[in-house]
């Protein structure tokens, strides 16, 4: 029966193969729409109850707040979180690790208990003043969102896999109001993957999310900042010093953060409690650490704090924040590498200052390239951190000093830690690992469908003459051979053809012998045959084969109806004619 284009079932299958232009442009557009419409929930659930509680009406404004209510609001938020964790434990993993572990282990295949777990988990900890960033959560709740958008339309599963990519770019693009950095991100530090077929849906996703939330929030930046240039090229030593020293940082805030993950002796019930007692405890001293805290990266970048409150503000985040994530509470640290930096960037702008004969840079040019040094190091997503510089100050004479800063930085953090990313670093605190053969990488980028051929005709093991010549008339190459639960063998049907052939010229009569044909016995090439899912990739499927030690796979659709035959020489001709992608 001829597939209707317009159907379901083709859609599906389109998406199998990586240049479906049109396809891969409405699944960016529909992930961008989900996730653009989660990250508007997100923002309201988290911003009413704060404008409402803080002082002055302002979401950021934990230091107005008197002493007893910043110590007792992280402990109230740990309890709430510790109870909810408890109640919910199988479903506890939440963040940018979960979505790298299900991306490498489960196929981008993203539970909806997590997701929502993450929403309520994220809302209470940021709500209750917890040091961390809203970002990571995001991410999480993007991917989360289109993968399930793609498992309720039974997609296949690289399809899974570019829209978690998506998701992870509109939610980054949506948080910040930069579109380019977020499709960097999601290619840096999810995907980890550059693939000309994965920015289409990537960047469709991307520019939609940050449209709808600036038609329904407005266009406003994150952060206010003025024109920044590097005044004299006698800086430039002194910028790669600060790249080293937000390098060391990174590596200092990741060995902490690593450290305290791997400290699982007590409950995830005790350690989210010991959380809301430390951020409590250093919020009576330095009440800056509680939230986000972009308000005080606003008052960094208008030039605004001296170099001990600098100082202490860059030591007392990045302790706090490693501490409290590493101890189980589910928020972001993409945040709080901005803020820390930028606090580390402008105190050493302040030195700079005071120690040069002439005029230098602004203490907001340093603190923006802290930012993005931080960020880069923290993340090992240069690129997308020096993207992120140029949208959020629309200033093109930062990307020479922000290479800068984030190269040493990036490069300082690589040497002095080996485990990748901060993200990175978790999961395998874990054992976990999220690295990747070249192969497989390849082959999980393309559906088994792509490759699968026409089912050919099926035929039980034992047939009669007349039925062996209709089968061998047939203008399929194969033949499958049926079991007891379904098909079990493959035939090539030229040999069954040569088999009768063979038989016809030695004049021996087969129907004198009414004896059946046994097509697991006659001379002949045969492939054992396995199902697997139709929705599987290539991957997939060649680790069936080698599992099972076939050659050969029956492909069955959800309902487990055979559909097609997919061979392991069609994987290796697809390898090898395509490789150099």
């Amino acid at each position: 029966m001829r597939m209707n284009s317009l159907s379901l079932n083709h859609f599906r299958l389109r998406l199998g193969d990586t240049d479906a232009l049109p396809q891969w442009l409405l699944i960016g557009l529909l992930s961008g729409l989900v996730t653009g419409l989660v990250m508007l929930a997100f923002h309201h659930a988290l911003s009413t109850p704060l404008t409402w509680f803080l002082p002055g009406g302002d979401p950021e404004n934990f230091e107005a707040l008197p002493a007893w209510v910043r110590f007792s609001l992280p402990l109230l938020g740990s309890l709430l979180l510790g109870l909810l964790l408890w109640r919910f434990a199988p479903y506890a993993k939440v963040g940018i690790p979960h979505v790298l572990e299900r991306l490498s282990y489960h196929q981008g295949r993203l539970p909806l208990p997590n997701l929502i777990i993450q929403f309520v988990a994220a809302v209470i900890s940021l709500a209750s003043g917890h040091s961390g960033g809203r970002e990571g959560p995001a991410v999480h709740l993007g991917a989360g969102t289109s993968s399930l958008l793609g498992q309720y339309l039974r997609l296949p599963n690289n399809s899974l896999r570019t829209l978690v990519g998506c998701g992870t770019a509109a939610a980054i693009a949506a948080a910040f109001n930069t579109p380019v950095a977020g499709i960097i991100f999601a290619m840096e530090v999810v995907m980890m993957e550059y693939t000309v077929a994965g920015f289409i849906p990537v960047m469709v996703a991307a520019v939609t999310a940050t449209l709808l939330l600036q038609l329904t929030l407005g266009d406003d930046v994150v952060f206010a900042v003025a024109s920044l240039d590097i005044h004299r090229l006698e800086e430039v030593p002194y910028i790669l010093l600060l790249g080293i020293v937000v390098g060391l940082l990174a590596v200092l805030f990741s060995r902490v953060l690593v450290m305290t993950a791997r400290w699982q002796k007590p409950p995830l019930f005790i350690r989210l409690q010991l959380a809301g007692l430390l951020t409590g405890l250093l919020a009576l001293v330095v009440p800056e650490i509680m939230g986000v805290g972009y308000d005080s990266i606003g008052t960094i970048l208008n030039g605004q704090g001296a170099i001990g409150w600098l100082a202490a503000l860059a030591l007392a985040k990045l302790l706090i924040t490693a501490v409290v994530i590493g101890l189980g509470v589910p928020v972001g640290l993409i945040g709080p590498t901005l803020f820390i930096g930028a606090a580390a960037g402008a105190a050493l702008g302040i030195i700079g200052h005071t120690s040069a004969a002439e005029t230098v840079s602004s203490q907001a040019l340093y603190a923006m390239l802290g930012m993005g040094a931080m960020m880069a190091a923290t993340l090992q997503a240069p690129l997308a951190a020096l993207l992120a510089l140029l949208e959020l100050t629309l200033n093109p004479n930062i990307i020479f000093p922000g290479a800068l800063a984030i190269i040493t930085a990036t490069l300082t953090y690589r040497y002095c830690f080996r485990q990748g990313s901060a993200f990175q670093a978790l999961l395998l605190s874990r054992g976990l690992d999220w690295r990747r053969a070249p192969l497989e990488r390849f082959l999980e980028r393309t559906a088994a469908l792509s490759l699968m051929q026409p089912l050919p005709p099926s035929s039980p093991r034992l047939i009669e003459l007349d039925q062996a010549r209709k089968l061998a008339a047939q203008p399929h190459e194969w033949l499958l051979i049926n079991g007891q639960r379904g098909p079990s063998a493959a035939l090539a049907r030229a040999d069954l053809a040569l088999f009768l052939q063979q038989h016809r010229e030695s004049h021996t009569e087969l129907e004198q012998t009414n004896e059946p044909i046994d097509l697991l016995e006659l001379p002949g090439l045969r492939h054992d045959v396995s199902l697997l899912s139709a929705r599987a990739t290539l991957q997939e499927a060649l680790s069936r084969m080698n599992e099972k030690n076939r050659d050969a796979l029956c492909l069955v659709d959800e309902h487990d109806s055979p559909i097609g035959l997919l061979l392991r020489s069609d994987i290796n001709h697809h390898f090898s004619n395509n490789k150099s992608e």
